[in-house]
């Protein structure tokens, strides 16, 4: 969450000093980096014709640019203590090389980055002045000591000067050095502060905006939470339509006729209640699968990594299980996880007429936000091709994920192999 602006207060004497230290390294430094920045981007436009080679440093650029901002994100606010926001890369703007490429996009006109790239290139300026200030500064401290070493040298100049005068033109110029120095670090502590730390409308406007986004995330969970249970019930009717009902309508009749026949043909009014008893017994078995889809007993009692065990026992297709859980997460996280990757399993079994299916399970923490995630891979060696439709399972899949707050991606092109990734916040 983008907070306001942080009060305005002076930078103490140590920060000023810092800020020499460090301009001067950045102008040595600086010209370094914005040089190679420089080279990828003619070297990147230079070779776009010879078969696209020059994309690689174009994206190349891009990365180093980002990379620019972040260190001077990094070393602003560790210098003057901003409470900048930290900066990080755009999040993916979609799946597979077209996500890729707008998600690059994104990061290019980021204007968060090119501030932290204006700020870098402004500091390495001021670093060219820094130096021969500080060259001058040595050469001041040099004159204090001209009477006994029989030396003396204009700052910044080969000219010489009779040693009567060097104490007095060394100590002018240690004060004006200093002075230049000093001037130069409150002008870098004045233009980092302006380019970098937001002002208060713009981070109010930046909390509007996040708000927005926050309210949007809801509305389309609670969106996908609807479509997710109308889906699940639209399945639990066709199932139930077309599978137990008629099995039952068939006991019934069975019955039906073996109480015709039990007094004129007892043999025979006993193989009908054997068929009804059969009947009876594949009639319970579909609603206990039935209730299986509803709620997994089991991933309450012994958590994820047993009910997908069971769930890969009970699977036609042989399924590779690799499940490395450090703990629980909440029972919306691990139902949303379960479940969609029991509807990709029964898919591949059903439609991709694959030989094998592996699973791979994480729990995945952050390491910047400290937010905790349930990650799954479920990929098939099938003929691929599966889509996203309107009612379907992979439909139902996406909507439950949506519904927990995570995020999915499939892959399945044509031919296969066919991959759906899901990501649910553990405390969702």
């Amino acid at each position: 969450m983008t907070t306001a602006a942080p009060p305005r207060r002076r930078p103490g004497i140590l920060p000023h000093l810092g800020a020499i230290a460090q301009l001067a390294a950045l102008g040595i430094a600086g010209v370094v980096a914005f040089t190679i920045l420089l080279t990828l981007l003619s070297v990147g436009v230079g070779l776009i014709p010879v078969l696209g080679i020059g994309l690689l440093f174009l994206v190349a650029f891009v990365y180093v640019l980002w990379a620019t901002a972040w260190v001077e994100y990094e070393r602003v606010d560790g210098l003057y203590g901003y409470g900048l926001p930290l900066l990080r890369l755009r999040p993916s703007a979609g799946p597979g090389f077209g996500g890729w490429l707008r998600t690059l996009w994104r990061q290019f006109v980021d204007g968060t980055m090119w501030r932290g790239v204006s700020s870098a290139a402004i500091s390495t300026i001021l670093g060219w002045f820094v130096l021969p200030l500080l060259a001058g500064l040595v050469s001041g401290v040099g004159l204090l000591f001209a009477p006994l070493t029989g030396v003396a040298r204009l700052p910044w100049t080969d000219l010489q000067i009779d040693t009567t005068w060097s104490v007095l033109v060394g100590i002018l110029s240690i004060l004006a050095s200093l002075a230049l120095l000093f001037g130069i670090a409150v002008l870098h502590a004045t233009l980092t502060r302006a380019i970098l730390v937001p002002s208060q409308e713009a981070a109010l406007a930046a909390e509007a905006r996040d708000a927005g986004e926050r309210a949007r995330a809801a509305g389309e969970q609670r969106a996908g939470a609807v479509r997710a249970s109308e889906v699940e019930r639209t399945r639990l009717e066709r199932d139930l339509h077309d599978g137990v009902q008629p099995r039952l309508v068939s006991v019934g009749m069975t019955l039906g006729l073996a109480q015709q026949k039990i007094d004129s043909d007892p043999a025979a009014a006993k193989a009908l209640i054997d068929e009804a008893h059969t009947s009876t017994k594949a009639a319970i078995t579909e609603l206990r699968q039935l209730a299986r889809g509803i709620h997994a007993s089991v991933l309450d009692d012994r958590g994820l990594d047993a009910a997908l065990s069971a769930l890969a026992g009970r699977s036609p297709v042989p399924v590779v299980l690799d499940v490395r859980l450090d703990g629980r997460c909440s029972r919306t996280a691990e139902a949303a996880l379960y479940f969609a990757i029991a509807e990709s399993i029964t898919n591949a079994a059903k439609h991709s007429r694959a030989s094998e299916c592996r699973v791979t399970v994480r729990r995945r923490t952050d390491t910047e936000s400290g937010a905790v995630t349930l990650w799954a891979r479920v990929e098939d060696n099938g003929v691929g091709g599966a889509r996203v439709i309107a009612g379907g399972g992979l439909d139902g899949i996406v909507n439950r994920i949506v519904a927990a707050g995570g995020t999915s991606r499939l892959d399945s092109p044509t031919g296969g192999p066919t991959a759906l990734e899901v990501s649910v916040p553990c405390a969702s």
